[in-house]
């Protein structure tokens, strides 16, 4: 990894996941139209996350990361992003309030379009045809033409995205955030449960204490940072051809930043030392996320920090560990004693969904929500153990009332599933399930702040 890095170096090592284009000439110049489109993000936005993240990194702010498991053309709409940023509004007040800490929040939206996939193809009643890798790459359609990679999809991708973060943009600064509308955010099919009035009692101390501020003189529209919010974007950045492209070198510090989002990930399919996504990820100045699965060894993990992270920024370089329930205590301490033993300034989160997705007795792919806690139990267990920091959360989540994944306070089933089974790929907590995994999550980390967290191995069921 001594060689010289360039935008386009990648290309010049062996890669992982990436679609097979057909035709070379319509992807070049798709990648050379993307070259020329305004950047979707800015380099001092990402420098501004990556301050946040390094708050995280030293236990003093908790990161809040979710979104869909892949984003959909089709459902591309104002009241579905509307709908997601205010579930994630309220979870992070929940986090905030009931666990006592800030909250650093992180979308995986406006970018989350590709998909890494176990199997290049997928065979339904004897007919074989291409892995669907998500709507930036060919239709989820199971038909020869539907499943061509093409090349073009990418532009839509891009405009998606652009009017998405426009919408959030304006959502996070234009008052729609403003702590005062904490009573709004709830969603109407959420009012009814079990969470709603935990969640309306913090809403409750949210009034109190702003009544309380007003009446010293402190208000939202005199501090403007109770009316808005920072909210940021990330996607797995696996079309390297499209990354490049919005890849630009920022004019302040001359250095290389991807503007396709403000954070972006490697995979657990694609973080080979010598392949391309990592040559990728080593250059371009962004928070970077990494997938750590149960394959990860500690040579492995600190020969990638070196190559990610060779400074050791706080906030550079956030470890995603995405075990499975029954795996954690096997895999994740001797990976996070390794980096703390090492002195790495690293942000270790936790996705509870990746490695408990299970296929149900009805044939649909699910994520029990009781595997889902019990993994967020023990990560948090084993940083207690290791005198380190639970860091955050990584959730593949939507603001839909949608029934993909088991179990929750309101205990669906294998038959619940194909009532409002949407999904273009995996499994998603719904907007009740996600704000109960919220409270839960607001108790493990209020504990671990105030030292009174117990290390305690919970088996998986």
């Amino acid at each position: 990894m001594s060689e010289r890095w360039t935008p386009e170096s990648w290309r010049a090592k062996p890669v992982q996941q990436m679609p097979e284009y057909p035709d070379q000439a319509a992807l070049k110049a798709v990648e050379q139209q993307l070259a020329g489109f305004p950047p979707l993000v800015f380099a001092g936005e990402a420098r501004k996350l990556k301050k946040a993240l390094a708050k995280v990194a030293s236990g003093e702010a908790f990161l809040l990361q979710g979104g869909d498991c892949a984003e959909s053309f089709a459902e591309h709409s104002a009241d579905n992003i509307r709908d997601f940023f205010r579930l994630f509004l309220q979870m992070a007040v929940v986090l905030t309030f009931a666990g006592g800490s800030p909250v650093v929040k992180v979308g995986r939206i406006a970018g989350q379009f590709a998909k890494p996939r176990s199997a290049g193809t997928e065979t339904i009643g004897g007919v074989e045809l291409p892995s669907y890798k998500g709507d930036i790459v060919n239709d989820i359609e199971f038909t020869p033409d539907a499943r061509i990679p093409d090349p073009r999809r990418q532009l839509e991708a891009y405009r998606q995205s652009a009017a998405t973060l426009n919408l959030i943009r304006a959502f996070a600064t234009g008052g729609y955030a403003n702590l005062d509308n904490a009573h709004r955010w709830m969603l109407g099919f959420v009012k009814d449960a079990p969470a709603s009035s935990r969640y309306n009692e913090v809403a409750e101390r949210i009034t109190e204490s702003l009544d309380f501020m007003r009446a010293i003189g402190i208000d939202p529209e005199t501090h403007p940072e109770m009316r808005t919010t920072d909210f940021y974007t990330s996607h797995e950045a696996l079309l390297l051809g499209y990354e490049q492209a919005m890849t630009r070198t920022d004019s302040t510090t001359g250095e290389y930043y991807d503007t396709s989002g403000h954070m972006v990930w490697i995979g657990d399919r694609t973080r080979q030392l010598d392949h391309a996504h990592v040559e990728f990820f080593r250059g371009i100045r962004n928070p970077i996320g990494l997938k750590c699965g149960p394959s990860t060894t500690v040579d492995g993990l600190l020969k990638l920090i070196d190559v990610l992270d060779p400074q050791n920024q706080p906030g550079r370089l956030t470890l995603i560990a995405r075990f499975g329930a029954d795996k954690v205590f096997d895999n994740l301490p001797a990976l996070v004693r390794a980096t703390k033993r090492e002195g790495r300034n690293v942000v270790w989160s936790c996705d509870p969904m990746h490695g408990n997705t299970v296929k149900a007795a009805s044939g649909y792919k699910t994520r029990p929500f009781d595997l889902i806690m019990t993994e967020v139990k023990n990560f948090f267990a084993v940083h207690q153990a290791e005198g380190t920091h639970a860091g955050g959360l990584h959730l593949e989540m939507t603001g839909k009332n949608v029934t993909e994944c088991t179990g929750g306070a309101r205990g669906m089933t294998d038959a619940d599933l194909n009532d409002r089974y949407h999904t273009v790929c995996d499994p998603r907590l719904n907007a009740e399930q996600a704000l109960e995994l919220a409270f839960l999550v607001a108790e493990l980390v209020k504990r671990e702040r105030s030292g009174r967290v117990r290390p305690e191995v919970e088996a998986a069921e």
